[in-house]
């Protein structure tokens, strides 16, 4: 892994292929103990989440539904703080076990906002896993139940995560420089 640039500016590498590969499979068999005897419905939140939902799939076990979701809050590297939804889950997900899965939770705003509308659709159950958590950026009491791996409140790109539209193919993940 070597430093890279995207829009002008610089990202050095900070998670390898490796570890993140390593979380998810600690991550999709922590879910299929609780929900073995289950059918869970997995909802991703596009776009970011590709790649971490289709890792996750492959290691889960069990029986399982999938559907997705888009929403979005950025503007280039900063929250704004304002969540709108894009794409609607297009599936009844009332009175099912549904598992958000989300590449990256820091401020929360989007969290919120996914749990309202998953509890306007009468869910049996709903749980977060996300594969990046913030929790200095974290302000919310809204809980999350799985965190694959916990970092600092610096800007990240790769494995899913973009900057402004790129980044997202890379298979590390990378920290803004300052």
């Amino acid at each position: 892994m070597k430093e890279i640039e995207i829009h002008g500016k610089k990202f050095i590498p900070y998670i390898a292929f490796e570890e993140i590969e390593h979380a998810i499979k600690n991550m999709a068999n922590e879910v299929y103990d609780e929900y073995k005897d289950e059918r869970p419905i997995f909802v991703g939140v596009l776009n970011g989440v590709v790649m971490f939902f289709s890792d996750f799939l492959k290691q889960y076990q069990g029986e399982c539904e999938i559907s997705f979701l888009k929403l979005k809050s950025y503007e280039g590297t900063e929250s704004t703080g304002k969540v709108q939804i894009e794409m609607d889950i297009p599936m009844d997900v009332e009175n099912r076990h549904v598992i958000i899965l989300e590449d990256i939770v820091d401020t929360g705003n989007t969290l919120i906002e996914l749990h309202r509308i998953l509890q306007e659709k009468k869910v049996k159950s709903l749980k977060v896993a996300t594969l990046l958590f913030k929790p200095d950026a974290y302000k919310k009491d809204l809980k999350v139940d799985l965190v694959g791996i916990s970092i600092p409140d610096k800007f990240v790109v790769g494995y899913g995560l973009d900057f402004d539209g790129l980044g997202r193919n890379l298979p590390d993940i990378y920290q803004i420089k300052h």
